[in-house]
């Protein structure tokens, strides 16, 4: 691997990570003509234009006999824009340097042989890590057709939740709240139990950073959110969707529906919970990429005992709650033994203002999967 192809690609990543794209990943494209960029692009919303055609239309003419370094495969069909491998072979481009394939079974390969077939020098696979990491989530989207699940966590030094009266705010410091914002803004949706809506009556919006607010979702097998709730008052400005089972009441779903709130019914399991691979299933018939579940307990322990959570964020505040405090932020018997323990892979650490913050994908040693229950 060169230098600048090395250079160039990470330039394309860094651009990838701007935008907006969901249900589409992200992507970005940088042209570069005798060493010098004619022109970088990142898809920056589903319908507009890919990265690979922003950055041609940037570089003009000066795309004919240049290398495009691209972190995903080309497109070789037909969605709502024309296949950017078209773009390509009209632009001129003599080289194209790609981070990793379109892990798409509908379309994988597409676009690399037929850039090759046409005469274009493929090159495939530079910094193929950091590229396969940028489309993570929509990668599982595409391969299961389950939502990514990302579960945020804060706690204190001795992993408790809120003090001996229920006080939890704030357990963590502003820095890492602001941070919480900014994972909102980066996944498709939020999700808490209905605990968490009968204890703090959230808005679930996002603050204080720029970005959209992501879709609201509350798991409630029994359908108890209020009608009050700030939730629900506030469906109609913002999509809001509650997950529950197919046998709890039609009038009150009917009522939510009135409301603007989406029901979605999912089979119980044999506690008369929500089954939540489905309740993932569902989310992605939606278009719902990425999830980002923010509580409560039961619901946190439900997914990681099923194996449903793909991704850990945690904050650990230097304080001490003492052992009258409230239980951890994980309700679930947990493994047999250390070795059995999900854990995450290769952890990022990092303070944030006076907390600690680790945040990693979750691997499974055991993976025992059993029947998801919350709600």
């Amino acid at each position: 691997m060169t230098d600048e192809n090395a250079q160039m690609m990470a330039r394309a990543i860094e651009l990838a990570k701007f935008g907006d794209p969901s249900p589409n990943p992200h992507v970005g494209c940088v042209v570069v003509h005798n060493g010098t960029v004619a022109g970088e692009g990142f898809h920056e919303a589903s319908g507009f234009d890919h990265a690979e055609i922003v950055a041609l239309h940037a570089a003009g003419d000066r795309a004919k006999g240049a290398t495009l370094y691209v972190t995903l495969e080309p497109c070789n069909h037909l969605g709502k824009t024309p296949p950017c491998v078209d773009a390509i072979l009209e632009s001129g481009v003599v080289r194209v340097v790609i981070g990793c394939r379109d892990p798409n079974p509908n379309v994988r390969g597409g676009g690399i042989e037929r850039l090759r077939e046409a005469g274009v020098e493929v090159v495939l696979g530079v910094l193929e890590t950091e590229a396969k990491t940028l489309v993570r989530p929509w990668s599982k989207f595409v391969l299961s057709g389950l939502s990514y699940l990302s579960l945020k966590l804060a706690v204190s030094l001795d992993g408790r939740i809120a003090t001996r009266t229920g006080a939890s705010k704030w357990i963590t410091c502003p820095q890492s709240r602001a941070r919480v914002q900014e994972l909102r803004v980066s996944h498709d949706a939020v999700m808490v139990g209905i605990n968490t809506v009968s204890s703090d009556d959230p808005r679930l919006t996002v603050r204080d950073v720029p970005g959209r607010d992501p879709i609201r979702v509350v798991v409630d097998s029994k359908l108890r959110l209020p009608m009050t709730s700030q939730l629900v008052t506030s469906a109609r400005e913002i999509p809001t969707c509650v997950v529950t089972t197919i046998d709890s009441s039609r009038s009150t779903g009917d009522s939510l529906e009135a409301a603007g709130v989406n029901v979605i019914r999912v089979p119980a399991t044999a506690e008369g919970r929500c089954d939540m691979h489905t309740a993932l299933s569902e989310l992605a018939a939606r278009e719902v990429v990425s999830v980002l579940c923010e509580g409560g307990a039961e619901l946190a322990g439900s997914l990681l005992a099923a194996g449903l959570v793909d991704e850990m964020h945690v904050f650990v505040a230097p304080i001490l709650l003492g052992p009258r405090g409230r239980p951890g932020a994980v309700d679930w018997a947990g493994p047999e033994s250390p070795g059995d323990a999900p854990r995450i892979e290769n952890p990022h650490w990092e303070l944030c203002g006076a907390d600690a913050y680790v945040s990693g994908p979750l691997a499974y040693p055991k993976r025992v999967v059993r029947p998801s229950t919350t709600g």
